[in-house]
């Protein structure tokens, strides 16, 4: 029996018509937790094959004594300026305070704050918070806000930073250094992958000639993938072939790039963040055109 999960063409009924042929015959590896069904349905939609192989696992902090512990803090003292640096975090904080019956009060002392976003998406969900944004990184990536922020003098400042997954943007070092008091906010972390059979095989038909691609749509999968690489000694055969044009590695954006480009590992990168660009590109990469919707 077809592996619906490898074989376009053992998809459920109704499933959406061929956009393109541009990626028959090609089999690629996501390697995704979040959003990885949308990204392998647009895949599919060009005749792709699709291996889902999450290196990692999202775990929500929707009842962390922390996170509910500093939210009260910010009731108390709000802050002056916050950076929401993902949606998905920030949509999950909102929920943890009024899950605890402190949201009203939370959005209130909020309000008053300078709001930086990095991006779009972070940006739409401090929007429906009914909050105002004052300015919003359109490049993306946690050094723009840096940037932004540290033209400022910051010192004697209260910063609220609502994290992504890692907490490894090296924002509450920089704010610190420059004198502010910063208050640290995790909304979800990153968990190890919930397959780790599918992880390996994933990086062993890399390296071994089964998978024409892989796709990355964030720094922690990225690593989290090229670390397994390493474990099973499969690194050497995967940049051999990535070097050689017979595997392609793709991220979203240069922040997702950069585990790749630490071990000399080239990648295509769209012009925008963004999965239905991250699609495009691929497409296109394979002689498809780049005109059609994702």
């Amino acid at each position: 029996m077809a592996d619906p999960r490898t074989d376009p063409a053992a998809a459920a009924p109704g499933a959406a018509p061929l956009l393109s042929t541009a990626l028959s015959g090609r089999r690629i590896v996501v390697a995704v937790d979040r959003k990885a069904e949308e990204l392998s349905a647009a895949l599919r939609r060009h005749g792709a094959e699709i291996e889902h192989a999450p290196p990692m696992s999202t775990i929500p902090h929707i009842d962390d004594a922390a996170l509910l512990e500093r939210s009260r803090e910010l009731i108390t003292a709000p802050p002056q300026i916050l950076v929401a640096l993902t949606g998905i975090g920030f949509r999950g904080w909102m929920e943890a305070a009024d899950a605890a019956g402190i949201g009203e009060e939370l959005r209130t002392a909020l309000a008053g704050a300078r709001i930086v976003a990095r991006g779009p998406k972070a940006r739409g969900a401090v929007q429906r918070a009914g909050l105002s944004v004052s300015w919003t990184a359109e490049g993306e990536v946690a050094a723009e806000v840096a940037e932004h922020l540290l033209a400022r003098d910051l010192a004697g400042a209260r910063i609220a930073v609502q994290h992504h997954g890692s907490g490894s943007d090296g924002l509450d070092a920089l704010f610190t250094g420059a004198g502010a008091e910063v208050v640290s906010l995790t909304v979800y972390r990153w968990g190890p992958t919930k397959d780790p059979a599918a992880l390996r095989a994933s990086v062993e038909h890399a390296g071994g000639g089964a998978a024409d691609a892989v796709v990355f749509t964030s720094a922690p999968g990225a690593q989290a993938w090229l670390e397994d690489a390493e474990a099973a000694g499969m690194l050497p055969a995967i940049r051999e072939r990535a070097r050689a044009g017979e595997l392609l590695l793709a991220a979203v954006g240069p922040v997702t790039a950069a585990p790749l480009e630490e071990r000399e590992l080239p990648s295509l990168q769209p012009e925008r963040m963004r999965l239905g660009s991250l699609v495009r590109a691929v497409v296109a990469h394979y002689g498809g055109s780049t005109s059609e919707s994702a």
